[in-house]
């Protein structure tokens, strides 16, 4: 019954998934999710499950134009919400959303995460099992019913709207459906594989619910991070990584290259010439010889020979990361790359913590205007604001003039 909590968007619609990973799942079990672990051996990847999200994009982040990278749909770029708001989801539905919500259903662990991580979880009254993680989520309605959402139990909460991440849909469309033929408003997010991706989504999923200026305030800081990160990776050497999970590895055109990639490696598997996610052989793990092996914190890394043949297990080269980071496409995902980079590049690490940290002061300092001084300011280096040094001021003539006038005035009421 856990299985699938593993698929990726075409598998599950594929249902063609082979029994090795019925066997895996069912020996692992269900336990807490570990945190994140900069890196560790195979010994410190515990056995957990925990509900990820995957979500393939048939283009990858870094072969998107500018333009491409907005949101697939939606406006998600403005600070003010009103009401009603129409857009049509990626099933080519138009949903309309006729007040802004306060009733709010997530079908996925990711659209939680997203909701708690712009500030709006209060607003939330039904999560998956696999949302359970997040704090507050045990006081929330559990809407999951067997191998999918429960439509008894979303319509019990009463939702405004529901949030249905890819993955939900391909497992579950007839569920959806059902739920859309209560009038209840249903909105899909189409698949996304990149970091930009993500951002976009959680601007959109500020937009749907009301919450405009604080998914775009959470997207810009995604976003600043993924851009320092890298800053610091400038002229750094890219050892070859690789994902594994259960067996299966994650090649070009997925989210989780594309977060290895940000976190300073080479993703081994696209190397490889492997697309999406696929079963990952010996003799590919053999050829490869990754410097570094990726995996979730339940999902060990496989004892054979082939494994342990790889410059990764002999040098203990294994980054452990927090499931809900890397498998799931919500703002948190910037913590995996964040946790690769620090195992891989720990001097970049430091020095991204650096631009990190004066990013910071940079965004809360405010300036204290000196009475006495005339002195133009001086530019921030960093940031990309132009400063207007012509702004009109009161200089020597403008003084003195002032001044005679006031004597005029004076001698007159005289």
């Amino acid at each position: 019954k856990y299985l699938l909590q593993y698929l990726p968007d075409g598998c599950m619609q594929s249902h063609a998934w082979p029994l090795s990973v019925l066997v895996v799942v069912a020996a692992i079990g269900v336990g807490p999710v570990a945190g994140d672990v900069a890196a560790a051996s195979p010994a410190n990847a515990t056995a957990s499950v925990q509900g990820p999200d995957f979500e393939p994009d048939p283009v990858g982040w870094h072969e998107l134009t500018a333009a491409d990278r907005q949101p697939a749909v939606g406006d998600g770029h403005s600070d003010t919400c009103s009401f009603p708001h129409t857009v049509t989801d990626d099933t080519g539905t138009e949903v309309t959303v006729d007040a802004d919500p306060e009733r709010i259903v997530t079908l996925n662990p990711s659209a939680a995460q997203t909701m708690w991580e712009i500030g709006a979880r209060n607003e939330v009254v039904g999560v998956s099992q696999y949302a359970s993680y997040l704090e507050g989520a045990d006081g929330k309605a559990n809407v999951s019913g067997p191998s999918g959402p429960s439509v008894e139990a979303v319509l019990a909460t009463g939702p405004d709207l529901v949030l249905v991440p890819s993955s939900s849909y391909g497992a579950a469309e007839e569920r959806i459906e059902q739920l859309r033929a209560q009038g209840v408003p249903v909105f899909v997010f189409g698949q996304g594989t990149s970091l930009e991706f993500v951002a976009n989504k959680t601007e959109l999923t500020g937009r749907l619910t009301g919450n405009c200026e604080a998914g775009t305030e959470r997207a810009a800081e995604m976003r600043q991070s993924i851009t320092l990160m890298e800053q610091a990776l400038d002229g750094e050497e890219r050892p070859i990584g690789l994902n594994v999970f259960f067996g299966y590895t994650s090649g070009a055109n997925t989210f989780i290259g594309d977060v290895m990639e940000t976190g300073g490696v080479r993703n081994g598997a696209a190397a490889a010439d492997i697309t999406g996610f696929q079963v990952l052989n010996d003799e590919t793990v053999v050829t490869l010889d990754p410097q570094w092996i990726v995996v979730p914190t339940n999902s060990p890394v496989p004892e054979t020979p082939a494994y342990n043949s790889t410059t990764a297990i002999q040098e203990g080269n294994v980054v452990v990361v927090n499931t809900s980071s890397i498998q799931q496409p919500a703002p948190r995902a910037v913590m995996a790359a964040e946790t690769i980079l620090a195992a891989v590049h720990p001097d970049a690490y430091e020095e991204y913590q650096g631009l990190q940290a004066r990013s910071e002061d940079e965004s809360t300092a405010t300036p204290t205007p000196d009475p006495v001084s005339t002195a133009t300011p001086t530019p921030d280096p960093v940031s990309t604001a132009t400063t207007d040094t012509g702004t009109p001021g009161f200089g020597p003539l403008v003084s003195i003039v002032a001044v005679c006038a006031l004597a005029v005035l004076l001698a007159r009421r005289r």
